[in-house]
């Protein structure tokens, strides 16, 4: 469980970070060798930590700590659900099912942040002010 909670807080620590340094670096900023080199080897570890690392570890925990195992049944035959849902679930299903949504919420933060990166620096456009018949404002030059 330590081991679990120690990659969720690191990868979410890590993650925190790029906004962080995104608001920091302009757009358009060369970028050196080394800073590009730094950079990947930064997003791989924080990758590394979030689709190896994590999962390994919540996996782990459940085999380990929870014994979610095939034998041990959620609901299944002859169960007050058995008439609703004729199938059984297991807690390796559900131990399966947690490690798939640990996999797809990662891949969503990810790309928020790949877009907040891509993003940055472009403001929205401000708005003219309308007269009372809607047209904006502005005169000519």
């Amino acid at each position: 469980m330590v081991a679990f909670v120690f990659s969720l807080i690191a990868t979410i620590a890590l993650a925190a970070v790029v906004p962080l340094y995104a608001r920091r670096r302009p757009p358009g900023t060369p970028l050196t060798w080394g800073e590009a080199m730094a950079a990947s080897l930064y997003v791989f570890f924080v990758m590394f930590l979030a689709w190896g690392v994590m999962p390994h570890q919540w996996l782990s925990y459940a085999d380990n700590a929870l014994q979610w195992r095939k034998d041990k049944i959620l609901f299944g035959p002859g169960d007050v659900v058995d008439k609703f849902l004729p199938f059984t679930v297991t807690y390796e299903a559900v131990r399966d099912i947690i490690a798939a949504g640990i996999y797809i919420v990662t891949l969503g933060g990810m790309m928020a942040l790949w877009a907040q990166w891509q993003n940055r620096g472009k403001e929205k456009p401000k708005e003219l002010p309308t007269s009372a018949y809607g047209r904006p404002l502005v005169k000519k030059a």
